[in-house]
C-alpha cells in the first residue's frame, strides 16, 4: 500500500487531506502514465457519486486530465460498476471514480480503474504516485495537444443499465421488493432498472442534497430498511452504499442477510445448475464462521482471501472462480463484472428467491451465523501509528490467549482498517456474550497500546 493509494484508491476528508489540487494533481499523473503505455492521447471516463464535493473533485480531474493531453468522458452520477462497465464499453483507457463509498459525506475518495475495467496494478499506481508526490510541475499540453471534454455522456447509464437487465433469466412478477438507495449514486439508476421487470417497487431514501449521502441509511444503517420491510409485508429489503457496489438485504422478517449469505444462497444456485467453477466460492478472512460450515455441508469450497475486494477479485481471476465477496455486501459475478455491483448481486438473489417460490427467510436459513461482534477503536490519524498498534506484542500476545480460550468454537481477528485511521477488532463465539465479551477485552488493549 503506498503513502496515497489505500486498499480502494486514495481517501481523505475534502478540503483537509483531499482537495482540488491534489484532484488535479492525479488528474495529470493519471493521464501521463497512460501516455508512457499507450503511446497516444488517452480517454478517461469519470463518474461520481451525489457528495457534494464530488463537482469540485470532477472539476479539477478534468482540468488536470486536458492539461496534460487527455480527452475526457463525463459520466455524471452513476455508480462505481457502471464507470467500470462503460469504461469497457466505451473503449476508454481508463476510468476514474469520484466517492467514498460508504463514508460521511465530508468524506470523498479518487479510485481508477483501468481500460479493461480492473482496478489499476499496485505497478501504475506507484507510478502515478511518484509522479503525484514528486513535487515537480508535470508536462502541460499546448495547442491542439489540449485535452477536451466530451459532451452528452451522461445517457449511458442507460446502456449499463440494458446490461443488468440482459443478466436475469428469470420472471421476476410477483415479488414485492423496497430499496433503499442511501441518497447516493443508486438514487440514478435503481428506479430506471427495477421498472424494466414486472416486480412492485418502492424506494425509500432517493433525495440526495449533497450532505445526506449514507446519513442513517443504505447498507450501513439498515434500522429503517428493516422496520419498513415487515410494515409494509415486502419480499425483500434492498440496501445499497454510496457507491452502488455493495449491497445488503433484508428478510421479510426484518432480519439482515449480510454478504455471507448471499454467497451461500448464489452459490449454491450456480451449483445446482452446473456453473460454479471448482465448486469454489471466494470470501475472505471475515467471512462468518457459519459460511464455512455452510460449504463443508454443501460440497463447497470456501477460499479466502484478505480483507478487500481486490484480493477476492485476484483470486478469482487467477483460478477462474466465478463468485465472490465480503460480509460487508462486496459481491463479485465474474461472468457479469469485473467489480462489485450492489444492483446485480440485487438482480441474482431476486430471481433465485422469485425461482423457489419460498421466502427470504428460508432460502437463507440454510446458512447458520455464528454470534459476532465487530468493534471500532479510531485512532489519531498520524503516520505509522496503525502499524505500531499491530506489531504491539501485547496485542499479539492477548489474541493467542483468546482464542485458545475459546478452543477452536471461535475466532479473533484485529486488522487496520485500509481506508480510515481505525483498528478493527472482529469476534466469533458460540454465544454473543462471549463474543462481546472478549472483544472488550481486545477494545481496551488496543486502547492502551495508541496512546
Amino acid at each position: 500500500m503506498g503513502k496515497l493509494f489505500g486498499t480502494d484508491g486514495i481517501r481523505g476528508i475534502v478540503g483537509e487531506n483531499l482537495t482540488a489540487d491534489l484532484a488535479y494533481r492525479v488528474g495529470q499523473a493519471v493521464t501521463a502514465v497512460l501516455f508512457e503505455e499507450k503511446g497516444q492521447k488517452p480517454l478517461v471516463t469519470i463518474g461520481m457519486d451525489t457528495r457534494i464535493s464530488s463537482d469540485m473533485l470532477e472539476g479539477a480531474l478534468i482540468a488536470g486530465i486536458c492539461s496534460a493531453g487527455g480527452d475526457v468522458m463525463p459520466l455524471g452520477t452513476i455508480p462505481t460498476p457502471a464507470v467500470a462497465y462503460l469504461t469497457i464499453k466505451v473503449g476508454a483507457d481508463a476510468g476514474v471514480v469520484i466517492s467514498a463509498s460508504h463514508n460521511p459525506f465530508e468524506h470523498n475518495g479518487i479510485k481508477v480503474f483501468n481500460g479493461e475495467g480492473y482496478k489499476l496494478s499496485d505497478a501504475l499506481e506507484e507510478r502515478v504516485e511518484e509522479k503525484i508526490l514528486s513535487g515537480e510541475n508535470m508536462a502541460t499540453a499546448k495547442g491542439g495537444d489540449i485535452g477536451k471534454r466530451i459532451h452528452g455522456m451522461k445517457n449511458l447509464k442507460y446502456e449499463y443499465i440494458k446490461h443488468l437487465v440482459g443478466t436475469v433469466e428469470d420472471n421476476l412478477g410477483g415479488l414485492r421488493i423496497l430499496v433503499d438507495c442511501a441518497n447516493g449514486a443508486a438514487a440514478a439508476t435503481a428506479p430506471d432498472l427495477f421498472a424494466k421487470f414486472d416486480i412492485e417497487a418502492d424506494f425509500i431514501h432517493r433525495k440526495p442534497n449533497g450532505v445526506n449521502i449514507n446519513d442513517r441509511c443504505g447498507s450501513t444503517h439498515l434500522k429503517s430498511l428493516s422496520a419498513m420491510v415487515t410494515a409494509g409485508e415486502y419480499d425483500l429489503g434492498v440496501a445499497f452504499d454510496g457507491d452502488a457496489d455493495r449491497c445488503l438485504m433484508i428478510d421479510e422478517q426484518g432480519n439482515v442477510i449480510d454478504g455471507d449469505k448471499t454467497m451461500a444462497v448464489c452459490g449454491l444456485d450456480m451449483k445446482n445448475r452446473g456453473l460454479l467453477t471448482g465448486l469454489t466460492i471466494v470470501g475472505t478472512v471475515m467471512s462468518n464462521l457459519g459460511l464455512h460450515e455452510f460449504c463443508n455441508q454443501n460440497g463447497l469450497r470456501l477460499v479466502c482471501t484478505a480483507v478487500g475486494d481486490r484480493n477476492v477479485l485476484e483470486k478469482m481471476l487467477e483460478k477462474g472462480y466465478r463468485i465472490g465477496g465480503e460480509q460487508s455486501g462486496h459481491m463479485i459475478f465474474s461472468d457479469y463484472a469485473t467489480t462489485g455491483d450492489g444492483q446485480l448481486t440485487a438482480l441474482q438473489f431476486l430471481q433465485i428467491l422469485r425461482r423457489s417460490g419460498r421466502r427470504a427467510s428460508e432460502i437463507v436459513s440454510v446458512c447458520p451465523q455464528y454470534p459476532q461482534v465487530l468493534e471500532n477503536v479510531r485512532l489519531e490519524n498520524v503516520p505509522g501509528l496503525k502499524e505500531r498498534v499491530m506489531d504491539a506484542e501485547a496485542l499479539r500476545s492477548a489474541i493467542r490467549q483468546e482464542e485458545v480460550a475459546m478452543a477452536g468454537e471461535g475466532r479473533v481477528l484485529v486488522r487496520a482498517s485500509g481506508t480510515e485511521p481505525l483498528i478493527r477488532v472482529m469476534v466469533e463465539a458460540k454465544t454473543a456474550e462471549m463474543a462481546a465479551a472478549c472483544a472488550g477485552r481486545l477494545v481496551e488493549l488496543v486502547n492502551i497500546i495508541k496512546k
